[in-house]
């Protein structure tokens, strides 16, 4: 009677494990190298993807860049080596990837990009995007602005704080504001420079925008709410008001920005939601299950203004 239970346990057994998916039956490891922690966007973004791998029983390989390409490629070519099920990575930049992702295929690796596209001729190169779209952002931006514009007499000089150099959002932020403010002669770009996505470089290059331009400037379009945060103190310093003076609008949505629209110190930030966690892990299950998933998978997002700011605040989980 011993050895016929010990037969039906061990058959019992083997029909659980043929039962259960191939992702349950050991722990799926994923490489994850992310840009760095330039921002409140990006550490809340760097949050969602570490406790959703804790919740899910994912094994979380993370590389921090700190915003250098080299450092995610040489991340990269680490998660490759230790044979990581699926590689994910937001990229710093948009372009130089095609040799480290061909070393990933050849290994069959699958890779998912986070946040940021990359520039490729070869798309089998990566799996699926998973992130904003960076131009209907900025369209959203030139949107807002158009409105506004109807209450603003003459021209509307404009002084754009780009994001890094060379990265996707920095690209289509201002592709996007420009495609939908052309509409409006008015509008003008009077100056434009990179703040890297960072607060102290957004206060920096907006004390250089007041010193050569003082109060011919109307508005100021940020890439992103730390750097818009840091060109209102420079703002301030200069002796002039946010909002008054000078129209303010960004993109993140991030806590900051409902603070300073709430002291009324900026008038809009455009939505980038970086909560990607459940959507990447969900994404990788299904790759690890051999499931096909799409191409693209876009985050949905809203426009949040100065008079929304004190009723959606509470709700904000970054």
């Amino acid at each position: 009677m011993t050895h016929r239970r010990s037969i039906l346990l061990s058959a019992m057994v083997l029909a659980v494990m043929s039962a259960t998916p191939a992702w349950a039956q050991k722990k799926i490891v994923v490489g994850f190298a992310q840009v760095g922690a330039e921002s409140e966007w990006r550490t809340a973004n760097t949050n969602s993807i570490k406790e959703t791998a804790a919740k899910e029983g994912i094994e979380l390989k993370f590389a921090d860049a700190q915003q250098k390409q080299e450092n995610q490629i040489k991340a990269i070519r680490s998660f490759i080596a230790q044979k990581v099920d699926v590689i994910a990575f937001a990229p710093v930049v948009n372009t130089g990837w095609d040799t480290v992702l061909k070393e990933a295929k050849a290994a069959k690796i699958p890779v998912i990009l986070t946040d940021r596209s990359v520039e490729t001729k070869d798309e089998s190169l990566y799996l699926s995007f998973l992130g904003s779209d960076f131009m209907e952002e900025g369209r959203k931006a030139g949107r807002w602005l158009l409105e506004k514009a109807k209450t603003m007499k003459g021209e509307i000089n404009v002084v754009e704080l780009q994001g890094t150099v060379g990265s996707a959002p920095a690209i289509e932020r201002k592709k996007g504001f420009e495609e939908i403010i052309k509409a409006n002669p008015n509008i003008k770009i009077i100056r434009s420079q990179t703040g890297d996505f960072t607060r102290a470089k957004g206060k920096e290059v907006m004390e250089a925008f007041l010193k050569a331009e003082g109060k011919k400037i109307n508005v100021l379009y940020a890439h992103n709410d730390d750097m818009a945060i840091g060109a209102i103190q420079a703002i301030e310093e200069a002796g002039m008001k946010p909002v008054k003076d000078i129209t303010i609008i960004s993109v993140d949505a991030v806590k900051g920005a409902f603070e300073a629209m709430m002291a009324g110190k900026m008038d809009v930030s455009v939505e980038c939601n970086p909560l990607l966690g459940p959507q990447l892990f969900a994404a990788v299950k299904d790759v690890v299950a051999g499931k096909t998933i799409p191409r693209r998978i876009v985050t949905q997002e809203g426009v949040y203004t100065m008079d929304m700011a004190a009723k959606e605040f509470p709700n904000r989980k970054y």
